[in-house]
C-alpha cells in the first residue's frame, strides 16, 4: 500500500488542498485546521460546521509559500457561488498576532481562544456567507483531545493522554476530534458502488488527510491498529462515523438531490458497525502520531505498512 493523497484543510469546515508532501506532526499536518469561521450571535458565537453551513463547501484555498525572506506563506480563499461572482480573499498562513483580539470557542466541550483575524477578513466572509462572520486563528492555542457524543469521555480522554505521554501531547487544533483521519481508496470503490451509472463518490467530502490506497479488501482499516508511512507511525484509536456533511452537493453548497444525497442512507445499510454510535455508518479512522514517532514529512507515494491489527473493531468513546 502506499500514500495516494494527503489533504489539508486550512480554514475549518472549507474545502482542502491538496499536497504532495505536508510534515506531519503531534497536533497533525502543518497547515491543517489552523484557522476556524464562527457566526456572530447577539449573545455570543456559533462554531461554523460544514453539517450545519453547507454553503461553507463553496469556499476553496490555496496556498502560496514564500519563495524569499521579503514575502510571507499566503492563504489565498476563493468563493465560488452559483450565480455570484466570483471573489477572493488573501491573507497570511501564519498572521502576526500580538494586537489582535481573542474569542473564546468551545469544540465538542473542548474549548480555547481564536485570535480574531479583523474587519478585512470578517467582511468578506460575511458578505459571503450573509450573515456577521469572523474568521479566527489558532496561532498556538491547542485544545484537548476529547471525543463528541460519547458515552465515556473519561475513559477515551484518559486512554488517550496516556498512550500520549504528556499533557501538552494530549492537544489538538480546530479539528473535531482527532490530529489525523485516514481512509482508503479500497473502501471508497465500495461506496461508489451505491451510486448509478459508475458515478464515483467525491473522497473530499469524507474530509480525509491521508488517502491510501492499495489495500485489498474494502474495510479492512476497521481493523488496523498502527500504521507505518513516510517515516511516521499512526496509531489508529477510533473508527470515523459519519453525518448528513457527506451528502451536501459541493457544486451547489446545498443538500444534494441525486443518489449523492443518500450517501450517508446507503451507507446506514451495512456500515454501522460501531456499537458506540450505532445509528452512524463508519468511513475511516481517527489516528494521532505514536508516541514513539517524531515529526516528519510525509509524501505521495510513500509505503505504507500496517504494523498492528486489532482482533474486533474499536468502540466509540470505549
Amino acid at each position: 500500500m502506499k500514500i495516494e493523497k494527503i489533504y489539508a484543510y486550512p480554514v475549518k469546515s472549507l474545502r482542502p488542498v491538496e499536497l504532495s508532501s505536508a510534515e506531519a506532526t503531534r497536533y497533525g499536518l502543518s497547515f491543517d485546521r489552523r484557522f476556524m469561521l464562527v457566526k456572530v450571535l447577539p449573545d455570543g458565537v456559533q462554531n461554523i460546521h460544514v453539517t450545519h453551513f453547507p454553503e461553507s463547501v463553496l469556499f476553496l484555498p490555496s496556498i502560496r509559500l514564500a519563495e524569499d525572506d521579503d514575502t510571507v506563506d499566503e492563504l489565498t480563499i476563493t468563493y465560488r457561488a452559483p450565480g455570484k461572482a466570483e471573489t477572493s480573499l488573501t491573507f497570511p498562513l501564519f498572521p502576526v498576532v500580538s494586537g489582535l483580539g481573542t474569542v473564546d470557542v468551545t469544540m465538542h466541550k473542548s474549548p480555547t481562544q481564536g485570535y480574531d483575524m479583523g474587519a478585512e477578513c470578517n467582511d468578506w466572509f460575511s458578505d459571503c456567507y450573509g450573515f456577521p462572520a469572523k474568521l479566527l486563528y489558532l496561532s498556538d492555542n491547542r485544545r484537548e483531545i476529547l471525543m463528541s457524543n460519547s458515552p465515556n469521555l473519561g475513559s477515551w480522554s484518559a486512554w488517550m493522554s496516556g498512550l500520549l505521554s504528556g499533557d501538552e501531547k494530549s492537544k489538538i487544533t480546530f479539528a473535531d476530534c482527532a490530529p489525523y483521519l485516514v481512509v482508503s481508496r479500497t473502501s471508497l470503490h465500495d461506496v461508489s458502488k451505491r451510486l448509478p451509472d459508475g458515478k464515483e463518490m467525491d473522497i473530499t467530502k469524507f474530509r480525509p488527510n491521508v488517502v491510501i490506497e492499495g489495500a485489498d479488501e474494502p474495510w479492512e482499516e476497521d481493523y488496523w491498529a498502527e500504521l507505518e508511512l513516510g517515516g511516521i507511525k499512526l496509531d489508529l484509536v477510533h473508527n470515523c462515523v459519519r453525518c448528513k456533511s457527506i451528502n451536501i452537493d459541493y457544486n451547489t453548497g446545498k443538500p444534494g438531490t441525486d443518489d449523492h444525497g443518500k450517501v450517508l442512507k446507503k451507507l446506514q445499510s451495512d456500515r454501522r458497525v460501531d456499537t458506540g454510535a450505532k445509528w452512524s455508518p463508519v468511513f475511516g479512522r481517527y489516528c494521532v502520531l505514536s508516541q514513539r514517532s517524531k515529526d516528519a514529512t510525509i509524501r505521495i507515494g510513500d509505503e505504507v505498512k500496517v504494523v498492528k491489527r486489532n482482533a474486533e473493531r474499536t468502540v466509540f468513546g470505549a
